[in-house]
């Protein structure tokens, strides 16, 4: 097992290039096993749940080859069982119940792991192709799922799901007749697929809105498709570059899919604006900080709540921030206090007290997030932090630590 060695205080300078978006990445290709021919999918990032789905791609009968930043699938004879060996380590995996329904009538899915955040049910997920005439039975911790072919419904959402959004455009898109969902995720990798969906021969109109509509085709052609850029890890390189007092551009960066990160970040005092050569990011003396509340898109992300924690903790005066997404997401509020932060926790609410000064110390990843805002913290405090179970890193971050070093971080990796 890895750690990350971090020897923190020096202000970051240079360009990032964000990675192709794992969140996109993975639905897209769980949506390959629909189409007819070959699948070629750019920007994708070399990351461990990137591998792990080609794995179970190759399991569910394709042929699926990773070639540098460019991925290639071709469906064949597909086989409709999901292994848990595989699933149990990432959460996505739940993505290929859709297209399998959809494609061969029948499914056998070991339920999903993944993050220690909190429960994500896919019930929502279940009911929903249920009213397409899905019918599902829970055996030995797999969903086991059958149908006809699967019709067209009007479907109401109790919470936009991001996973449940995307498993039924899947399934709806192959579909006999009209899909409408409501309450539907509006999230940027919900867009991403439903455009790949789309450049295949889908009909999805509604994508980027609470109301998506699917007309169901009876097949899906092959295509070229390049999948949308980290806003996650751009959101976590402004961060980078503020807690640092850096300056920093991000380029292959998206921007308009971050608003609601790039607000926050400038109410505290970061300088973000775009440039030529892409986004620069340079704090204004010295940051504030902020309240906020993680929100379904296009609301506060959860996924860069814990990273704008760690910034906060460095910051002038109090804020406070508010988890309504995952009810067990501030795991790493206690190894930030072990290096010197004032953060109080009451249930789902967090008070971060600026101000701290950080000092390096070991620290446990709990999730993937979590793992970001240690190194965050890592890189602005003073002293030597090791961040252990950076397995989870991995999941989410392509090459993190070379890409700090390059802007001259003190970062490296080495064996527990």
């Amino acid at each position: 097992m890895d750690k990350l060695i971090i020897d923190g205080g020096q202000a970051l300078k240079g360009v990032i290039r964000i990675s192709g978006s794992k969140n996109a990445a993975l639905p897209v290709l769980f949506a390959a096993l629909m189409a007819d021919g070959d699948v070629i999918l750019e920007n994708v990032p070399g990351l461990r749940d990137i591998h792990t789905t080609l794995k179970l791609l190759t399991l569910l009968g394709c042929d699926s080859r990773f070639r540098g930043e460019y991925v290639e699938v071709r469906a064949g004879d597909l086989v409709p069982e999901a292994p848990y060996d595989l699933v149990r380590t990432m959460r996505a995996s739940v993505l290929c119940l859709g297209p399998l329904l959809a494609k061969l009538g029948r499914a056998r899915v070991a339920l999903p792991g993944g993050c220690a955040i909190g429960s994500r049910p896919v019930d929502l997920h279940l009911r929903a192709l249920e009213q397409m005439g899905a019918r599902f039975d829970l055996d030995s911790g797999y969903i086991m799922g059958t149908c006809q072919r699967l019709k067209g419904a009007h479907i109401i959402f109790d919470f936009p799901t991001v996973g449940g959004t995307e498993n039924l455009l899947m399934a709806a898109s192959l579909a006999d007749g009209e899909t409408v969902l409501e309450n539907s995720a509006r999230e940027p990798e919900v867009v991403d697929l439903a455009n790949f969906l789309n450049a295949c021969g889908a009909r999805i109109t509604g994508q980027g809105t609470s109301v998506i509509t699917i007309k169901g085709v009876s097949s899906l052609k092959g295509c070229r498709y390049r999948v949308m850029s980290d806003r996650i890890e751009a959101g976590t390189y402004m961060v980078a570059g503020a807690i640092t007092q850096g300056d920093l551009v991000l380029s292959n960066c998206p921007f308009e899919e971050l608003e609601a990160v790039v607000a926050k970040l400038r109410e505290m005092g970061v300088h973000i604006e775009k440039e030529k050569s892409g986004i620069r990011v340079k704090p204004n003396g010295q940051l504030n900080c902020v309240d906020l509340v993680t929100l379904p898109y296009p609301g506060f992300p959860t996924d860069m709540q814990a990273q704008i924690m760690a910034l906060m903790c460095v910051a002038d005066g109090s804020g406070m921030i508010k988890e309504t997404i995952f009810e067990n997401r501030f795991m790493h509020a206690l190894e930030l206090i072990r290096m010197g932060a004032r953060i109080k926790l009451s249930g789902q609410t967090a008070m971060i007290r600026g101000g701290a000064r950080l000092t390096g110390a070991p620290v446990m990843a709990s999730d993937l997030r979590a793992s970001a805002s240690l190194v965050l913290a890592g890189l602005a405090a003073r002293g030597r932090t090791e961040v252990r179970r950076i397995y989870h890193l991995d999941r989410g971050y392509e090459s993190m630590e070379q890409k700090l070093s390059a802007v001259g971080a003190r970062i490296s990796r080495e064996k527990e």
